[in-house]
Parts: C-alpha cells; sequence; structure tokens
C-alpha cells in the first residue's frame, strides 16, 4: 500500500491527524520533526539556531528519500517539505498527498505560544506566517487532497481524508 503523506503549514494538525489516521488504519505514524530531531540529537529549534535552515532542509529531505522507499506509512511531513519540488513530485509518486488548510490568523492562534518553532520566533510571527503561507501556498495546492482545518475537530478531519482514500 502506498504512503499517506500528510502536508500543510505549521499548526494545520498533520501530527495529530496523522497520529489518528495511522491508528485507525493500523499503519505506521512518522513525525518526519521528532525523527530528525532523534537522529541530529537535538531539538529542531537548536538546529536551525545553530546550523541554519539550509542544513535542517538538507537532512529533512534525505529523510524523506529514506521513507519514501517505505510502504503503507502514514507521515507528518515538515511545512516546507512539499515546497521542494523534488520532494512534491516523489510524494505523489510514492503516496497520496494531503494538504491540511488553515488561514494565517488560525495558524498564529494555534502556534502564538509555542517557542519550538523556529521561522517564527520572529518580532511579528503573523506577518512571518502569511509570507510564508503566501509562498507556500502554490505547492500545497498541488496535493492530491486539500482539506480545510478551521474549525474542524481532528477526529473529523481524520474521519473524511480516511473516507477519500477508500472512496476516492
Amino acid at each position: 500500500m502506498k504512503n499517506i503523506y500528510i502536508a500543510g503549514f505549521m499548526g494545520t494538525g498533520k501530527s495529530t491527524v496523522g497520529k489518528i489516521i495511522a491508528k485507525k488504519l493500523n499503519k505506521k505514524f512518522v513525525e518526519m520533526d521528532e525523527l530528525i530531531e532523534e537522529r541530529e540529537s537535538e531539538k529542531i529549534n537548536n538546529i536551525f539556531a545553530k546550523k541554519g535552515e539550509t542544513y535542517f532542509r538538507t537532512l529533512e529531505n534525505k529523510l524523506f528519500r529514506e521513507i519514501s522507499f517505505e510502504t503503507g506509512l502514514v507521515v507528518s511531513c515538515g511545512g516546507g517539505l512539499v515546497c521542494n519540488g523534488e520532494n512534491l513530485d516523489l510524494a505523489k509518486k510514492t503516496g497520496t498527498v494531503i494538504s491540511l488548510m488553515a488561514s494565517s490568523l488560525s495558524i498564529y492562534e494555534r502556534t502564538k505560544n509555542n517557542k519550538d518553532r523556529p521561522l517564527l520566533n520572529v518580532d511579528k510571527p503573523l506577518d512571518k506566517i502569511k509570507e510564508l503561507l503566501d509562498k507556500r501556498l502554490c505547492f500545497y495546492n498541488k496535493a492530491h487532497y486539500l482539506i480545510d482545518t478551521e474549525g474542524v475537530s481532528p477526529k473529523k478531519i481524520s474521519e473524511k481524508i480516511i473516507n477519500l482514500l477508500k472512496n476516492g
């Protein structure tokens, strides 16, 4: 069975929804950011601070290539992973890509108290969210399915995704 890749901006519920889907479908769940932290023995925030975003993206791309050779996984992708055209193409070839969507204001509200978001550790995080979301939207829109997470529980989102996967 092909992989299920949960993509989308930070704070859209990728990990929460991915875990529910994996449990309901009896699949292995992979949280890419957690796996990178485990391998590097370092939090993402520290990786960004010490080695920069380019280094992190290199780790992320390498890990994704490894994961894409496996099958039957539910993968929570980092928010920027599918913004690399090669990664997006590979994800679409080896699985079903689902982008979770939310407004910049909702993302801000969901992430504002979390200091482990290196790209948002700036003076005006809402402006940064808007800027990044504008750049990434064209990639998220290329997923097989787009799911709006505004005002919907992770359980309901998961049910919707499972129905889409089963029924197209």
